[in-house]
């Protein structure tokens, strides 16, 4: 800052500004993570990421809100800049841009094994949009009377299931854009849907710390797990639909965790995973090729990413992506590939790395 002053008393202006962003670029190109590795006899190494990681040109404006993978190469964002985004997350480019909604993107799904997905907002509105159609959404769903905060699409991919902060979930059919099914219950604020997969039920989280499994057939709940103590802002279901996972609200290490739950018989809590300090907004599974033993991954509002041993609740790796703010939103880009939406530095490309164990590196921002 000294520097600084002694340049704005003998330097023009737009000089100064120059100078400053040099500053500033070098200063960004030499910003560390911190890593935690956590080895089995107890020992935590904490190393520092220093290799250089790729700025690709940023795919929003603002902070995003949630991130999906498309497919291996593509992946669909939004955010606070109203707008959803299809970018090709290996080559670092902008692919289409998606306008339409009036308010903040705050979650998007996607059609497996197609070039469609829909996007929700907090003005209240479902499009459903075509990667190789117009910029235009191909349908527009009206029905939640608040923001609407989740989205799930049906295995045979002809039904859509939306819920939101008015308690209600709401069944489409996708083909024709009608609402074939209206549930409500009091209290019942949705925060996340996820539709398991090859059946008729849906998982649901809420604010008032529950997790549901509704049935399609006639949208009723078919069971209740047991009420947690913090408010559940995610949930993820395992690709054999046998387990399930969801997370928590939080802050200073209360609460804060992500909790594994059995989706076929017992329907009993398996694990817990502790660690983060501040609300963990997001959990995954990962796919079983990248480690001898299944993992989960999860991202927190306490700018870290974790993987952990899915049966014994071990964490096995930390990354701190420092400066980056609330991390929002996590997807699982191909079989080595994470993709992390962030409050301030729009969405990060981790890569697993096998060289020494299990290990999560940055290897790109956009």
């Amino acid at each position: 800052m000294l520097l600084l002053k002694c340049q704005l008393k003998r330097a023009p202006l737009q000089k100064v500004l120059c100078t400053f962003c040099a500053m500033m670029g070098k200063l960004q190109s030499k910003l560390k993570h911190g890593t935690y590795k956590y080895r089995p006899d107890g020992i935590i190494e904490e190393r520092i990421q220093t290799k250089a990681f790729q700025e690709y040109s940023p795919a929003h404006v603002d902070t995003v809100s949630t991130v999906a993978a498309l497919n291996s190469d593509l992946c669909v964002s939004g955010g606070k800049d109203k707008t959803v985004v299809a970018y090709n997350w290996k080559t670092g480019n902008v692919v289409k841009r998606f306008k339409g909604h009036e308010r903040e993107i705050t979650k998007v799904a996607c059609i497996p094994k197609s070039n469609q997905f829909f996007s929700a907002s907090r003005d209240r509105m479902v499009m459903m949009w075509d990667l190789h159609g117009s910029s235009q959404p191909r349908q527009q769903l009206s029905g939640h009377a608040m923001v609407v905060t989740g989205l799930a699409v049906g295995p045979d991919l002809s039904q859509l299931c939306t819920g939101s902060r008015d308690n209600t979930l709401l069944l489409w059919d996708v083909g024709t854009g009608q609402c074939v099914e209206r549930a409500s219950v009091s209290r019942n604020v949705v925060t996340h849907l996820c539709w398991v997969p090859r059946e008729p039920y849906i998982l649901q989280t809420s604010e008032d710390k529950t997790i549901r499994l509704w049935d399609s057939r006639g949208l009723q709940v078919a069971h209740m797990f047991p009420t947690k103590q913090h408010i559940q802002t995610y949930c993820e279901v395992s690709v054999d639909g046998h387990k399930c996972i969801s997370c928590s609200s939080g802050f200073g290490g209360e609460g804060c965790e992500a909790t594994l739950w059995d989706l076929r018989q017992t329907r009993n809590r398996i694990c817990e995973y502790k660690g983060h300090f501040q609300t963990v907004a997001s959990c995954v599974f990962l796919p079983r090729a990248l480690a001898v033993m299944p993992v989960i991954a999860t991202s927190s509002h306490d700018s870290k990413v974790k993987i952990w041993n899915q049966d014994t609740g071990a964490c096995l790796f930390t990354l701190s992506l420092d400066g980056s703010g609330p991390l929002t939103s996590l997807a699982v880009g191909d079989t080595t590939s994470l993709l992390c939406a962030s409050f301030n530095r729009g969405i990060h490309l981790l890569r697993v790395d096998h060289r020494r164990g299990l290990e999560l590196q940055e290897v790109a921002a956009f």
